[in-house]
């Protein structure tokens, strides 16, 4: 950034050569938060343990910000967030959790141009004690503890010392990590995000190289939005190949596309785009793939 620039994410300035933090540190995140009841409509909740904790809510937390520029981005409304609010700090949000709390989820926006305000959160809440309620929640796949579960939404193009932070912090909470990836062509990602995708899959390669310590229930998550006319069945298969070529169990959601932000004149995806990447998936070696969200799939061609 030059003199008087703001960032990319537009949470940082250079003022005087010095680097101004408008949020995303501890001190103040820009976001939102609600109380979503579960089961939810989480991309992991299939292999969640979630799935069963009726009763239980995830703390839902909406960051404003990210490090794409996705032309069909779903959640674009978190641009009409200004960064120059009060905001909340990591003991405030944390403050937000209680009793009946199983999970925080953090996306967005995306959770990486403020990390280090999510990271500051998740060690409070692991330091929490389990509540009385959490007695009666299902027990936790080879970790012996409970507490609030901490998870993950994102493009995964964050620094890796701060991937090896969110490892530990869901490994030993019951957590998961899930990585949206928008495309296997890099080419092709630039020209739909505005950025690389070699950060993301280095990230995955990395987390994948961990989630043996804790099979269950699953560490990392993947999911793909089939976007028509770009996101296709070939780009799908490459995808999953390369998953499978770092553990075929690992879970892969395919997501139905519905117009908006800049691509807002394409149809919604169809029924026979998502069954034909879902079968492409699965030709490529993954065991859990599943087609996320069936109730948006267009009937027509």
């Amino acid at each position: 950034m030059a003199e008087g620039e703001t960032g990319y994410c537009g949470l940082r300035c250079n003022e005087g050569d010095t680097l101004r933090h408008f949020a995303g540190t501890p001190a103040k995140g820009l976001l939102h938060w609600y109380f979503d009841p579960l089961p939810s409509n989480c991309v992991a909740d299939w292999v969640c343990e979630g799935h069963t904790c009726r009763g239980y809510k995830n703390l839902a937390v909406f960051y404003g910000a990210c490090t794409f520029n996705c032309l069909f981005c779903q959640n674009w409304h978190y641009r009409q967030m200004s960064p120059h609010g009060p905001g909340l700090s990591a003991a405030e949000l944390a403050a937000c959790a209680d009793q009946h709390t199983f999970c925080v989820c953090y996306f967005g926006g995306d959770p990486t141009p403020q990390i280090a305000h999510a990271l500051a959160t998740s060690r409070l809440l692991a330091e929490r004690k389990v509540p009385p309620s959490a007695e009666s929640r299902p027990p936790l796949g080879g970790v012996g503890r409970g507490g609030v579960r901490i998870c993950w939404e994102t493009n995964g193009s964050m620094h890796p010392a701060m991937v090896d932070q969110m490892v530990e912090l869901s490994l030993q909470s019951g957590g998961c990590i899930k990585f949206d990836l928008k495309t296997w062509d890099d080419n092709l990602h630039r020209a739909l995000t505005g950025s690389s995708n070699q950060q993301t899959l280095q990230n995955l390669e990395r987390i994948a190289s961990r989630i043996h310590r804790r099979p269950e229930p699953p560490l990392l998550i993947a999911s793909t939005l089939l976007v028509p006319g770009y996101v296709d069945v070939q780009e799908v298969r490459q995808l999953a190949a390369f998953i499978a070529s770092l553990d075929p169990a690992i879970p892969y959601s395919l997501l139905g596309f519905h117009p908006h932000f800049y691509i807002h004149d394409l149809p919604r995806t169809s029924v026979r785009h998502a069954e034909e990447a879902l079968a492409a998936a699965q030709a490529a070696g993954l065991r859990n793939v599943r087609i996320g969200n069936r109730h948006l799939l267009s009937r027509a061609y």
